[in-house]
């Protein structure tokens, strides 16, 4: 951003109030668009041109000192959207699949006035939607009277015949309905279009907002903005008012997955409203009833807040292809025992050729006319409409009368005349597949550019929630969409932005927060949140991988420093470090070893510190990069559970790695130090990452699964690295005796207790029986055997039998593991040691599959186990 060139601009003008100052920074909106920032005209045409009431008080609030801190809030703003991990998958931006979420500095301001009309207008469309949901799949008078096509529902992929004659909880087939809302030059609000299926949105309006009211917070309390807070628990009272179990529903919602594009608010969601976020998996079907597969054993699901379309559902009736679904969903549906919202089978409602009907169908159901108008729609497979809309294609939208068709949306005005008669040939051969809506340019709302107040194109998403039996409220605020500078479309898939929408009220302003509620000890007691078995094993999994990867960086370090020193190493520890960086994948098999080259075997092991994916050493090597990826794709999925701050360190740390390490491949001269830098920035950042595991995560059953994945992988990994030392003798090196007590990270401790010391009764009575040292084996096996005591009393009795498996460090005797023997080549060896380190690393490997019996085998073969 030109930080000067507001400071210019402020001393070329000398504007006398901050309304002035926001109108000499101003550009007006473009010819025929509404300025959300100006008095419109009057009727005559006469006047206007000043700001308009709500923008006025807006920048009343911040001063005319404030402009020169815009562009500071606008960097805090994209700071705390990077910090917080707001991300959205937009389909055009071919540089990856995610990207921060695209926020503007300053809100869209809705008086009270429109809000009222909007708000009058959303409500009854959401009766009407729901009173015709109830008749599509009940008496289907609307299609006996011909007010809707058949062909518009039952020949809709979307209309599900399955679902006929299911009565939801409440009759309310709808919860949560959103509107796609557009402000006229004319001053009245038009509907574009609307969302029932899974409607995207309310997750990213509630972060907008947060971020928007820290910016300006004058502003936003003093110009009474209405909250949001009173909105979501309505939603949540009212779906537990008509699930089966009522207050006592147990709730969750249904994602697609972290690779779905609005995954975060899918998240962000579940962590706000207190709910079990699930994927297909992680729920069964018995005896026609809902249950989530959870550590402890299979519990009830009562009400399913669902974030995929209806064909994903249930693959034993829908898509047979869904890994997304839960097979046998719609029989519970059927026979009542679950509230799903919404309820399955509204797609129809969703197509854009349904609002030319609709007004009708309001006549005819409601006995009302529409206080909200739709634009003009034409659905082209009646003959009729179809001529008329032809000689009209110019000034219109065509759309895809079929959302799942895979048809692209056109815009008129963008097509030459080739195009346009390419188009009406189209439409000729396929009229049902065709919806033709007249293009109104959409008001245009002030965007700050970093040096000026910008007009931008903009789309109000105004959502309608159920807080009882066929009752809705409107949330008071939406998701503002905006059009990138000089485009007519406001679509976030295609690159677009967003801003909050601030609604001011003339009533009291409601301060309700579901951050602040304080449940009773039984709400409490209900809350607590179950522990489903896919997150259970890659949370398992996320601890091996972080530990797995400490232990590959502090190895490979190990063997780096003493390759680059300038002493040549002794034979034994390099045998020690060769086979040592061969059982944990550093370097392939039959890359000679340091013994032989110690040069060959420095650039082998640096090369394959992070391969590149799809290149021939990524798929034989399993190094630090391998390591850190796949430990962000175990934490990707249990993302929820992590603070943001944790999951923000490992995706740090592994895009810095990453980066650290295609330099190095590009740089022909890069060295040792390069690579040891790369390797100590990643084991600072992996420090971190422990911590927040250790003491800011929930100690619940998760977390020692976690925890237990942690230590079976430290003690395979320390039990064999100490077989190696004493396989190659090593042990009675002097710098081979300080490799391995620095593989353990205990180097400090070791000599502060032993001075300097290098006898094996020290070694053993540090790195294997002492319960103090947090790498000690004795303390592993301890550790291990209290983490499974405790989920046998909350999971699994079995996990107690589990852990009496495990050596016990009780019957280890430093004087029997001291002793030693002469081998036939003159060396000495231990052997009732050695038969311990083989028996550690044999139980830790036999406990890890039978955790993976026990809690995980029971998931469906659909379950994403991130374990190798």
């Amino acid at each position: 951003m030109n930080h000067d060139a507001p400071d210019s601009l402020f001393d070329e003008l000398s504007p006398e109030s901050p309304g002035d100052w926001a109108l000499s920074l101003s550009v007006p909106a473009d010819e025929g668009h509404r300025d959300e920032l100006r008095q419109p005209p009057s009727a005559g045409g006469e006047g206007g041109g000043g700001l308009s009431a709500p923008w006025a008080s807006f920048f009343e609030h911040i001063g005319a000192d404030g402009f020169a801190e815009l562009n500071r809030r606008s960097e805090n703003l994209q700071r705390q959207i990077r910090d917080n991990g707001v991300t959205y998958n937009v389909y055009a931006d071919a540089s990856g699949q995610e990207r921060p979420w695209a926020l503007d500095l300053f809100p869209m301001i809705v008086p009270p006035q429109d809000w009222a009309r909007i708000e009058a207008g959303v409500m009854q469309r959401t009766r009407l939607l729901n009173a015709m949901m109830a008749d599509l799949y009940g008496e289907r008078e609307l299609l006996k009277q011909a007010l809707l096509p058949a062909a518009l529902v039952q020949g809709h992929p979307g209309y599900l015949r399955s679902m006929q004659g299911v009565r939801p909880p409440g009759d309310t087939w709808l919860h949560i309905v959103a509107f796609d809302l557009a402000h006229g030059p004319d001053g009245r609000w038009w509907v574009v279009g609307q969302r029932t299926q899974a409607p995207s949105g309310l997750g990213y309006l509630l972060e907008n907002r947060i971020a928007i009211s820290r910016q300006f917070p004058k502003a936003f309390a003093g110009m009474k903005v209405q909250r949001l807070a009173a909105s979501y628990r309505a939603l949540m009272d009212g779906i537990k008012a008509m699930a089966p179990e009522g207050e006592n529903a147990r709730i969750a919602l249904l994602t697609p997955g972290p690779y779905n594009e609005t995954y975060f608010e899918h998240a962000y969601l579940a962590r706000y409203l207190g709910l079990t976020l699930v994927e297909g998996h992680d729920l069964t079907v018995r005896d026609q009833r809902l249950y989530l597969k959870t550590l402890s054993g299979l519990e009830p699901v009562h009400a399913l807040i669902k974030r995929l379309d209806d064909e994903w559902l249930d693959p034993l009736e829908l898509r047979s292809d869904s890994r997304l679904g839960v097979p046998g969903l719609l029989q519970v549906l059927r026979a009542g025992n679950l509230l799903l919202a919404n309820a399955p089978g509204s797609a129809p409602l969703e197509s854009s050729a349904l609002l030319g009907f609709l007004p009708a169908i309001s006549r005819h159901l409601l006995g009302e006319e529409l206080a909200l108008p739709s634009l003009a729609t034409w659905w082209c497979g009646e003959s009729a409409a179809l001529r008329e809309v032809l000689p009209l294609l110019k000034d219109s939208v065509i759309k895809p009368t079929y959302p799942s068709s895979g048809l692209e949306t056109a815009m008129g005005q963008c097509l030459n005349p080739r195009e346009l008669n390419e188009w009406s040939g189209r439409m000729a051969r396929h009229p049902d597949d065709y919806t033709v809506q007249s293009w109104m340019p959409l008001s245009q709302t002030p965007t700050w550019s970093g040096e000026r107040l910008m007009p931008r194109s903009a789309i109000l998403r105004v959502f309608a929630l159920a807080d009882g039996p066929q009752s809705w409220r409107v949330l008071p605020g939406g998701l503002v969409r905006l059009a990138p500078r000089g485009q007519l479309m406001a679509s976030m898939q295609r690159g677009g932005s967003s801003a909050d929408c601030w609604v001011q009220t003339e009533g009291l302003v409601d301060h309700t927060s579901l951050l602040q509620s304080a449940p009773s000890t039984l709400a409490l007691a209900h809350q607590k949140r179950p522990v489903t078995s896919r997150a259970a094993e890659n949370l398992f999994w996320l601890g091996r991988y972080t530990e797995r990867a400490e232990n590959s960086i502090r190895l490979a370090q190990i063997a780096l420093n003493h390759l680059a020193g300038e002493e040549p190493s002794s034979r034994p520890l390099m045998a020690w470090l060769s086979a040592a960086a061969r059982e944990n994948s550093l370097v392939l098999p039959d890359v000679p070893g340091a013994e032989q080259s110690a040069r060959v075997f420095a650039r082998s092991l640096m090369a394959g510190l992070s391969p590149e994916p799809g290149t021939p050493l990524a798929g034989q090597t399993y190094s630090v990069g391998f390591n850190l990826r796949a430990l962000k794709a175990a934490a990707a999925q249990v993302r929820e559970r992590l603070s943001q701050e944790h999951w923000n360190l490992i995706e740090r740390t592994e895009a810095e790695f990453a980066h650290d390490c295609a330099d190095m491949a590009t740089d022909a001269e890069y060295g040792t130090a390069e690579a040891l830098a790369a390797l100590q920035n990643a084991s600072e950042l992996l420090a971190a990452i422990t911590g927040a595991q250790t003491d800011r995560m929930v100690r619940d059953n998760g977390w020692r699964l976690l925890s237990v994945g942690r230590h079976i992988e430290r003690l395979i990994t320390l039990s064999r690295a100490l077989a190696l030392g004493l396989e190659h003798h090593c042990v009675h090196d002097p710098a081979g005796f300080e490799a391995l007590v620095a593989l353990f990270d205990s180097t400090i401790t070791f000599h502060a207790l032993y001075q300097q010391r290098r006898d094996m009764v020290a070694l053993i009575d540090l790195l294997v029986m002492d319960r103090d040292n947090p790498r000690s084996l004795a303390w592993v096996v301890q550790t291990l055997r209290s983490r499974l005591a405790k989920l046998s009393l909350s999971a699994m009795p079995q996990d107690a039998a589990l852990a009496m498996d495990l050596p016990d460090p009780d019957t280890w005797v430093l004087a029997d593991l001291s002793n030693w023997q002469r081998a036939p080549d003159g060396q000495r060896s231990w052997a009732e040691l050695a038969e311990l380190l083989d028996d550690c690393e044999a139980s830790a490997g036999a406990l890890s599959e039978d955790i993976t019996r026990l809690h995980f085998s029971h998931a469906d073969r659909g379950n994403q186990s991130l374990g190798a």
